[in-house]
């Protein structure tokens, strides 16, 4: 039987939390919590949908490892529960096999799940985690995992801080306006965006001309509202022989804006290998117009600096290539152990000296081995090692430290710089995406690193993820299969 005065006290919190100006994930990580003590569950997690898959942005108990691991939207038992009925109750089993073999070593056996939806759209699922893999969710059960779901979309039709990944059509089917017009012009849908951006409630809609031209199939027209505010409009017929239309629209500020963002990364990109160049070309002409006037230390010291700033360009267009043609970040081979502890030693032995003297680690003597590319893994340390220094105070410390469980090894890179918005937890991993213009103005960079970080990582069977560090700052954690449990029996 669920836990009604639990239920009860959860969604006070929550209460509590919208209206002292919470949203978002801090608001959708209480609910989980929420579902989890409520249900007598062991574990509980909510998996975002988006264009590129799903991926678990809030878990608690027993589930916490998995924040930051991607859901394969794909598989057959996924499909099935997004599209059959609200709530569901299975053995863990029918899920993708890495991980059902995750859960299963954790003594979590049995699911009770519900979707999340705004107007139709599934936009997530709620889940729920129990030992007792034969046990059944009564009725009320499925009503309470179902309700708690239903909230989590109403936080999603709010467009307050979710969804997470800030593109894709989940967020434009939540942001844009969208109305169908039947074949004598008459509206007969109009949803919430749509009244949010025309000002036009749906009961002053419904059942009315729409009101403003709509292009022919295939066509943009903007269109000025009696206020001022332009909008961007498109049209197309609805399949399946019906005699309608949709129309969908948005305010023509959000493609101004961004237009904006791709000349501004334009502009930072430049700045950023134009940094690297400059400083190159001054000391190769100090060297060469100067040479028997400078002493032997002074070359020297030009030669260092010639060296580190062209690895810096180097690392740069690396980066730059990569994510431009979609290749692999690097060709690596099969996953085999290796020694996690030694490798995130010898990783930060080679960050740059001045971040090598920041940084603590702290490796237990028992750290299992990892399973995946050792070659890669200083990579990943020195960019998500590099952000930290980026954004935290000058000679404040980089932390460094391991651990693992029953299926990972897992190493966090923490910091207590300015810390991570909840909402940019997610969006932190988009290609060239950075924070606000003002961030970007204070912390140079072409918002590269982050997706190289996880590209890397998701591509040995890992996962990461960042959150923010309670008291301030940011933890990065990066989680991997461990090396000594059979490739069979692994992730």
């Amino acid at each position: 039987m669920p836990d009604y005065h639990r239920l009860i006290a959860g969604q006070t919190a929550v209460v509590d939390l919208v209206n002292s100006g919470s949203t978002g994930l801090p608001v959708l990580a209480r609910l989980v919590e929420t579902a989890q003590a409520a249900l007598g569950a062991r574990g509980a997690s909510f998996a975002e949908y988006g264009p590129s898959g799903g991926r678990i942005i809030a878990a608690s108990g027993a589930c916490a490892w998995a924040l930051g691991r991607p859901v394969d939207a794909t598989h057959p038992a996924v499909r099935r529960h997004l599209a059959g009925p609200r709530s569901w109750d299975v053995p863990v089993d029918v899920l993708e096999t890495g991980l059902a073999r995750q859960l299963s070593r954790r003594g979590l056996r049995r699911m009770l799940g519900a979707r999340a939806e705004v107007s139709g759209l599934v936009v997530g699922s709620l889940h729920a985690y129990y030992p007792d893999a034969e046990g059944r969710a009564g009725a009320e059960a499925h009503a309470v995992v179902a309700f708690v779901a239903a909230c989590a979309g109403h936080l999603y039709d709010g467009q307050a801080g979710l969804p997470v990944h800030g593109h894709g059509p989940i967020v434009a089917a939540l942001a844009d306006g969208l109305a169908v017009v039947d074949a004598e012009g008459t509206v007969t849908l109009w949803n919430p965006a749509a009244e949010r951006i025309t000002g036009r409630s749906a009961t002053t809609a419904l059942g009315q001309p729409l009101p403003f031209p709509a292009p022919p199939p295939g066509q943009v027209l903007e269109h000025r509202l009696p206020g001022g505010r332009r909008l961007t409009v498109t049209a197309g017929e609805l399949p399946g022989g019906v005699d309608a239309r949709v129309v969908t629209f948005r305010d023509a500020v959000d493609q101004h804006r961004l237009h904006h963002d791709r000349d501004l990364f334009v502009a930072v990109t430049s700045h950023e290998l134009r940094t690297p160049v400059t400083v190159i070309k001054g000391y190769a002409d100090t060297l060469g117009n100067h040479w028997g006037s400078l002493d032997e230390p002074t070359r020297r010291e030009a030669v260092r600096v010639i060296g580190q700033r062209a690895g810096e360009l180097a690392s740069l267009v690396d980066r730059l290539l990569c994510t431009a043609s979609g290749a692999a970040p690097l060709d690596a081979g099969p996953p085999e152990p290796f020694d996690l502890a030694e490798a995130l030693a010898a990783a930060v032995a080679e960050l740059p000296a001045d971040l090598r003297g920041r940084v603590a680690l702290d490796l237990p003597a028992d750290l299992p081995k990892a399973l995946g590319d050792r070659a890669s893994l200083p990579t990943v340390v020195t960019e998500l090692a590099t952000n930290a220094e980026k954004y935290s105070p000058v000679g404040s410390p980089v932390e460094v430290a391991a651990g693992f469980d029953e299926t990972t090894v897992f190493y966090r890179i923490s910091d207590r710089g300015i810390g991570v918005r909840p909402e940019h937890v997610e969006r932190a991993f988009d290609r060239f995406w950075q924070a606000e213009s003002g961030d970007r103005r204070r912390f140079p960079g072409a918002g590269l690193g982050l997706y190289l970080v996880r590209r890397i990582v998701e591509r040995q069977n890992g996962w990461v993820s960042l959150r923010p560090r309670g008291g301030g700052g940011t933890v990065a954690e990066v989680r991997m299969p461990r090396g000594d449990l059979t490739m069979s029996g692994g992730a």
